[in-house]
């Protein structure tokens, strides 16, 4: 009887370790797939004892993975948990293992970002600081050795527990726990990079549809303002009650698009791309294209 394949600690040490450089090969195309197959090479040299079977997990693992550097550790415990299964017999399809992959990088970003740049780096950054201009020396030295501690520790121990957890799910590859779960991450993920369109793509269009004349007394009449400090106060005074800044009330295109959907433009922009990436268009001239129309809408003043 054939041995049963098993990843050692000191694999998954290596593997963890790799995972630091995830984006050393950061790229347009497909981000940090250069990264993530460095990773897993330990694994896939374990697990795979021939050419053609670790030529075939590389590139496996070369196709598109992008999430926040630290959260990525539970999804290569997990993928290492899918590889071992495979490597002993289960029939872990190609697709299975890039749905976790891609159903899991979505949701785990949106929580990467808060925790750890704006939270925990800040917080230990303002202790840091304080301490640096009292001159202590202490003050690098402890955000230094405190960030890496944490960080690692957080990588280490997720990575271990996605690890434990994928052989679980792997237990029930027939039935609908993968499925579940691949489904689940993938609508968590929808959901969130949905809420944060508006805030990430910001399109302008600039023409004027309509340009009227206020009526006397509802825009502030600058030239009758008293001289100096008073001045600015009434015109500040002015401006709270309500009155305009300018006698011309200008209707611009994008004031008529956010009154009837704020970010309209943006979530169609967005719509747009989903498609052509759908139709298998490089991401490398999506964002040629989209600096070429750019610059072309900014010369006839479109945008």
């Amino acid at each position: 009887m054939e041995k049963e394949l098993r990843l050692s600690k000191r694999d998954r040490v290596s593997v963890w370790w790799r995972s630091t450089f995830l984006q050393g090969s950061w790229n347009y195309e497909r981000m940090q797939n250069g990264g993530w197959a460095f990773s897993m090479i330990p694994a896939i040299k374990k697990l795979y004892k021939t050419k053609e079977d670790r030529s075939d997990a590389l590139k496996r693992h070369l196709e598109f993975f992008n999430t926040h550097p630290y959260v990525a550790s539970p999804i290569i415990g997990v993928t290492l948990a899918l590889e071992e299964e495979r490597a002993n017999g289960a029939p872990v399809e190609d697709t299975a293992v890039q749905g976790v992959k891609v159903g899991m990088m979505g949701p785990l970003a949106g929580i990467g970002d808060p925790v750890f740049w704006f939270t925990v780096k800040p917080i230990l950054g303002a202790l840091a600081a304080s301490l640096a201009l009292t001159g202590n020396i202490l003050g690098p030295i402890i955000y230094f050795f405190a960030w890496n501690i944490i960080r690692m520790a957080f990588t280490w121990y997720t990575q271990e527990f996605g690890y434990k957890a994928g052989s679980k799910i792997t237990d029930d590859l027939s039935g609908g726990i993968l499925q579940s779960i691949t489904k689940g991450a993938s609508i968590l993920g929808m959901f969130i990079l949905g809420a944060l369109v508006n805030r990430w793509v910001s399109v302008q269009f600039t023409p004027v549809v309509s340009s009227v004349e206020l009526d006397k007394g509802a825009f502030i009449e600058w030239d009758k303002l008293p001289d100096g400090a008073q001045g600015i106060k009434t015109a500040l005074e002015q401006q709270a009650a309500g009155l305009s800044l300018d006698p011309m009330k200008v209707t611009t295109l994008q004031a008529n698009l956010d009154s009837l959907i704020p970010g309209l433009a943006g979530l169609l922009l967005t719509l747009l791309c989903m498609w052509l990436l759908k139709k298998k268009v490089s991401p490398i001239v999506m964002i040629l294209g989209l600096f070429a129309v750019g610059i072309v809408f900014h010369l006839i003043h479109l945008m």
